[in-house]
């Protein structure tokens, strides 16, 4: 058995308040994603480097690519989500949003987002924050999501159990 059911069709546009979206991330977003990324790379390293390594200070150009590469194969496969936050005319990359399948007990989906640091504090954050738990349990079929960073600190998670 999968994590999500054989029928299920992941949404391809979220609308957000304020002439924003959220879309599946593809390989061409890179020429977006990376100054995105990398203009936020110490605060992405604080959330994210102790678990994932992610983003890396010495992360190239094509090593971006191909992570979107993967990010896309895999979404194509329902095996995970990376939905890039954009403004509406898609000229700027403002943050992710990742849908994973569980790696710790006690959930059956873990999701956790970001936005750009020129974006923190902003209303814009503050409507995903609002709108990603709402949006995964309206359309999403988790009967036990867990939003690291949100439910439980990115600490709490990594203390967790493994899945076996």
């Amino acid at each position: 058995m999968t994590w999500l059911p054989a029928d299920f069709v992941h949404p391809v546009r979220v609308a957000l308040l304020g002439g924003h979206h959220l879309r599946p991330i593809t390989g061409a977003d890179t020429e977006l994603d990376y100054p995105a990324v990398m203009g936020s790379r110490d605060r992405l390293w604080s959330i994210y480097g102790e678990a994932y390594g992610w983003p890396a200070a010495t992360m190239t150009y094509e090593q971006d690519l191909a992570d979107l590469v993967r990010h896309e194969a895999e979404i194509a496969i329902h095996k995970s989500f990376n939905y890039a936050l954009f403004d509406d005319a898609c000229t700027a990359l403002l943050g992710c949003v990742y849908i994973d399948p569980p790696e710790k007990a006690g959930a059956d989906a873990e999701i956790s987002w970001w936005v750009v640091d020129d974006r923190v504090g902003t209303d814009l954050e503050r409507a995903l924050d609002a709108l990603v738990p709402q949006w995964i349990a309206e359309v999403w079929p988790f009967q036990r999501p867990r939003c690291i960073g949100r439910d439980v600190s990115w600490q709490e998670w990594l203390a967790l159990p493994d899945l076996a």
